[in-house]
């Protein structure tokens, strides 16, 4: 075995952080806790500053001109969901959504944790300039609730977490449909028929076979920029694209695993080599090693393994710290006291619970089987961590409240304070269960 080296021995420590599976959702913690610091601090004028500063991108006089706020939630966050489809489409070829009998119990409870909030929001804000956010309390942030349940203790069966994550993962389909059919703006046919037109290539490029990562990212960030100019969301185009990545292998298991023998075999008759270099023997061997691996990997698998540490840990640590900064003042629970903050509260911690629970419920008493060796309990448990929203809740928030700054900012109340207590109750019953 060979001896680590300096840089490596000074990184590992980092390494096994980022890859424990709870440290994406205290990275986001962190950031909401600066965020609110920040916006509450003496220096509460450079936080908002900051985010008005404007970039450019472009040439020859066309150029998008935006706020580093909307580079942030309309330019970061389509990898976001590009990141979300990538994941969706694995889910639904060979995960937890890939047959009905997998997908059914999940996806059943989070139509019910969508739908009730979704109704509690809308009653408490009937006829009122907030109707329109009736979306915010939908939403399930994956980060946070796997984040808390991993929290709650070693002894939850396996079978739970794999039924959160394929619950949330149905719930961000539904939030990306939501966004698209709900919280677009006014749409422009001009740039969405050239977009749609890339997305056509995209799907020709993937059946003729081409696996090059550099054709759909290239082509995709035509599709992004075709979609911000039309008027629908950007970050659509970013589950789009992410449907059109190749997702096949082109050599099966049995093959690869017969071949990286051969060349293993080539590999070792040159051993021992007394040399600090490679035989040409060796080093033909690696490079067809590296080739045959290549085959053996999806395009849509190693896109997703390379983007996840970056959304988990730059962006969605960006979108919390440019969007949870908000003021806390001696009139802060007072000033909780609007149909929006209500609604949205409601809706999150009333309304996930009874939807995901009542779902689940009624999935089993007609024949679904809840997750192996689980419980009522912890299903619970799990009902009360769909209610943590934040990161999408979030973000609809900014796109249902566009002309109302202030409702944006009582969504936020409602936001924070329902996913904290959310949080704490989902790992009180998990522990207690």
């Amino acid at each position: 075995m060979r001896q680590k080296s300096a840089i490596e021995k000074l990184t590992a420590p980092v390494s096994r952080f980022i890859h424990q599976e709870h440290t994406s959702g205290i990275v986001l913690f962190i950031s909401v806790l600066v965020a609110i610091i920040w916006v509450n601090s003496p220096f509460a004028n450079s936080y908002h500053h900051l985010w008005d500063l404007k970039f450019s991108l472009g040439f020859n006089g066309h150029a998008l001109d935006h706020s580093l706020h909307l580079w942030i939630n309309d330019g970061l966050m389509a990898v976001f969901f590009f990141v979300i489809g990538l994941e969706l489409k694995r889910e639904f070829m060979a995960g937890e959504l890939s047959s009905l009998k997998k997908a059914s119990l999940p996806m059943v409870a989070a139509l019910g944790g969508m739908l009730i909030p979704a109704l509690i929001y809308f009653f408490i804000n009937k006829d009122a300039n907030s109707e329109h956010g009736w979306g915010i309390p939908m939403a399930t942030d994956i980060a946070f609730a796997l984040a808390l349940l991993s929290i709650a203790g070693k002894q939850i069966p396996s079978s739970v977490k794999v039924f959160l994550s394929a619950l949330a993962v149905a719930d961000d389909l539904g939030a990306v449909l939501v966004i698209a059919i709900f919280y677009s703006a006014h749409i422009s046919f001009g740039p969405l028929s050239i977009g749609l037109g890339l997305l056509v290539l995209l799907l020709i490029g993937n059946k003729m076979g081409i696996r090059s990562i550099a054709f759909y990212l290239v082509i995709g960030f035509g599709v992004w920029v075709a979609f911000l100019l039309s008027g629908v969301h950007a970050t659509i185009a970013g589950v789009l694209v992410a449907f059109t990545i190749p997702a096949r292998t082109l050599i099966n298991e049995k093959s690869y695993a017969e071949s990286l023998r051969k060349l293993l075999t080539v590999f070792e008759k040159e051993i021992p080599n007394n040399s600090t270099l490679t035989t040409p023997e060796q080093h033909d061997a690696i490079e067809k090693i590296k080739s045959l691996s290549a085959n053996a990997e999806t395009p849509l698998q190693k896109i997703e393994y390379a983007l996840h540490p970056w959304v988990a840990f730059v962006v969605m640590p960006l979108f919390a710290l440019a969007n949870a900064g908000i003021i806390i003042g001696a009139d802060f629970f007072s000033s909780l006291l609007n149909p929006v903050s209500m609604g949205v509260a409601a809706g999150l911690l009333v309304g996930k619970f009874i939807g995901v629970l009542l779902a689940t419920w009624l999935m089993v008493k007609f024949g679904a089987q809840l997750p192996a060796k689980s419980t009522w309990k912890q299903m619970a448990g799990v009902a009360l961590l769909a209610g943590v929203g934040f990161t999408m809740s979030l973000f609809i928030s900014g796109l249902a409240f566009t002309a109302h700054p202030q409702m944006v900012d009582q969504a936020k109340y409602g936001i924070l304070l329902a996913s904290l207590i959310a949080g704490l109750l989902g790992v009180i019953v998990l522990r207690k269960s």
